[in-house]
């Protein structure tokens, strides 16, 4: 567990940097909103392809391997951006296309670690709550760390020299799990599992799918959380950054933000592992999402200063560090192991679907309307999105604590697929 928590760490700090370099190094290069939006684009869509198709392929190579294979693919996809640049061979389409490869590798590594999780957990003597809450705290704690890092390297080095920061931390984290991770039995590849072909492809996929249909809070938590991850790839990509450009005074600024939402997560993923099991989860899942999500937008648009932004943004990432550990609770009580790598690739691909669009959309809101009032629209869809826990039946069975493996829908999603 803590050679899984710490590579996860390195590569989620690593990823950091690349979240605040390679949109501060489009908007130097190129000065357009627009095309660090589209850089976003490429760089997110084929996260929904990885995560749709990669279910039986993680089961079939191994979780262990397939991490590792994702951060050295990684690696070599981050580090070519500022050699190509330096030799003067990057292109704009190039540049999409090293962008793509990283986001098609990152999301089969960052999924392969997720679903040992409660493997992990048996193993160390944890339970599943403070070992989902320990896995997102150390995440949380690596963007803040990864983001205060990058916003002060991209002024004294430049963002060129943070991307190849951010390869070596790919490397570092592949050698961790290579080293770290053996002898665990949910690490290595499935051995009875049917040969590789389209029938038994489509079959796996089918089963997967039907399971979801059937899991109606599932479903109800991937179409909601599908909505904002769109809307925080738009602020992550272009709306925080060309506000930062523009109003607070640079990169510094940018990476100190992103770094106070990044602690706020990292102390409220802290605090829900240890007293949020006393707490209605629905309550406090609405409550946090309110508070994680729109106030940002509109602090961002209203004032042009960075102290407000980044009480808010601090505030913001408390309540939003709450919101991971009852999602990957309520994830593994209801998924069964067999079912585990497939089903996490399929939400995952559901929740990150639109965010290729988020940053897409973002930066064409910049241009037709200004950060303003991108800034506000953008709030206002948030505020109503995080609204629907509220709103919708299936959220009302939220707090339903079940075993974990979730059998009797393993059942019932057979019985679909095979009827």
């Amino acid at each position: 567990m803590a050679a899984v928590l710490t590579a996860n760490t390195i590569s989620t700090a690593g990823s950091s940097l690349t979240l605040i370099g390679v949109p501060w190094f489009v908007l130097e290069t190129t000065g357009s909103a627009g095309r660090a939006g589209v850089v976003a684009f490429c760089a997110t869509l084929p996260i929904v392809v990885a995560a749709l198709i990669g279910g039986p392929v993680i089961d079939r190579l191994g979780r262990r391997r397939v991490s590792i294979g994702s951060d050295l693919v990684c690696a070599l996809a981050v580090g070519a951006v500022p050699l190509l640049h330096f030799a003067g061979a990057l292109h704009f389409w190039l540049l999409c296309a090293l962008m793509a490869l990283e986001g098609l590798a990152a999301t089969p590594g960052r999924t392969a670690r997720y679903v040992l999780v409660p493997d992990l957990a048996e193993r160390a003597g944890t339970t599943l709550t403070r070992a989902a809450s320990l896995f997102d705290a150390v995440q949380r704690g690596a963007r803040m760390a990864g983001a205060a890092l990058a916003g002060l390297l991209i002024a004294l080095v430049g963002a060129e020299s943070v991307l190849l920061l951010d390869a070596a931390t790919f490397g570092t984290s592949a050698l961790l799990v290579a080293v770290g991770v053996r002898g665990l039995r949910a690490a290595e590849p499935v051995r009875d599992a049917a040969p590789v072909s389209l029938v038994t492809y489509r079959a796996e996929v089918r089963e997967t799918y039907t399971f979801l249909l059937r899991a109606r809070l599932l479903l109800a938590v991937t179409v909601m959380v599908m909505v904002t991850n769109g809307l925080d790839q738009g602020w992550n990509a272009v709306l925080l950054p060309v506000h930062a450009e523009r109003d607070l005074g640079g990169s510094t600024q940018l990476g100190l933000l992103t770094a106070s939402f990044g602690a706020g997560g990292l102390f409220g993923a802290l605090l829900y592992g240890v007293v949020g099991h006393r707490f209605p989860r629905r309550a406090v899942f609405t409550a946090a999402f309110v508070l994680a999500g729109a106030p940002r937008f509109v602090v961002a648009a209203l004032t042009g200063s960075a102290l407000p932004l980044a009480a808010t943004m601090a505030l913001g990432g408390l309540a939003g560090g709450m919101l991971n550990p009852i999602l990957t609770t309520i994830t593994y009580e209801r998924v069964p192991q067999e079912l585990r790598s497939r089903v996490s690739g399929a939400l995952t691909a559901g929740c990150e679907l639109a965010m290729p669009l988020g940053g897409l959309g973002a930066g064409l809101l910049v241009d037709g309307v200004g950060a303003r009032g991108a800034l506000l629209v953008v709030g206002a869809v948030y505020l109503a999105t995080t609204l629907s826990p509220l709103v919708f039946p299936a959220w009302r069975t939220m707090d339903a604590q079940l075993p974990p493996q979730g059998d009797e829908l393993k059942r019932a999603a057979t019985a679909g697929a095979t009827g």
